[in-house]
C-alpha cells in the first residue's frame, strides 16, 4: 500500500493526511499527538473513525495542520482521517457515514458588521 492522502476542514482550520501501513502512530506537524493535543477529549476525536473500524494500530498517520483553534483542528483532523479510512476500503464508508465522521460541518463565524460590536449584537439603544 502506498501513501493515501485526503484533506479535511473545520472552520478555518485545514487538516493534511497523509495515511500508510505501520504501527498506530499519529504525527502532528512533525509532533507526538499526545504533544500536539495534551486533552485526552481531543484525542479521542481525532481517533474516533480509527477506533470505530478497530484499525488503531495498523496506519502511521502523518498530517499538516493549520489555521483555526484545538476543538476546530481535531474535528478537521477526524474528518481527514475518516476521508482516508474511505479510500483505503470503500466498504467502510457506511459504518463512518452513520457515525457522521464523513460530514463537512460547514459552519463558519459570521462576520463583524460595521456599528456594531460583533456580528448580531447590538449596542445598547438611548433614547435621550
Amino acid at each position: 500500500m502506498d501513501v493515501i492522502n485526503a484533506i479535511g476542514r473545520r472552520k478555518s482550520a485545514v487538516a493534511r493526511v497523509y495515511l500508510s501501513e505501520g504501527t498506530g502512530k499519529i504525527t502532528i506537524n512533525k509532533k507526538d499527538i499526545t504533544e500536539f493535543f495534551p486533552s485526552a477529549i481531543l484525542q479521542y476525536v481525532v481517533k474516533q473513525p480509527l477506533a470505530l473500524l478497530g484499525v488503531e494500530g495498523q496506519y502511521d498517520i502523518k498530517v499538516n495542520l493549520n489555521g483555526g483553534g484545538f476543538t476546530g483542528q481535531s474535528q478537521a483532523l477526524r474528518l481527514a482521517i475518516a476521508r482516508a479510512l474511505v479510500k483505503v476500503n470503500a466498504e467502510d464508508k457506511k459504518a463512518l457515514k452513520d457515525q457522521g465522521f464523513l460530514t463537512r460541518d460547514s459552519r463558519e463565524v459570521e462576520r463583524k458588521k460595521p456599528g456594531q460590536p460583533k456580528a448580531r449584537a447590538h449596542f445598547q439603544f438611548s433614547k435621550r
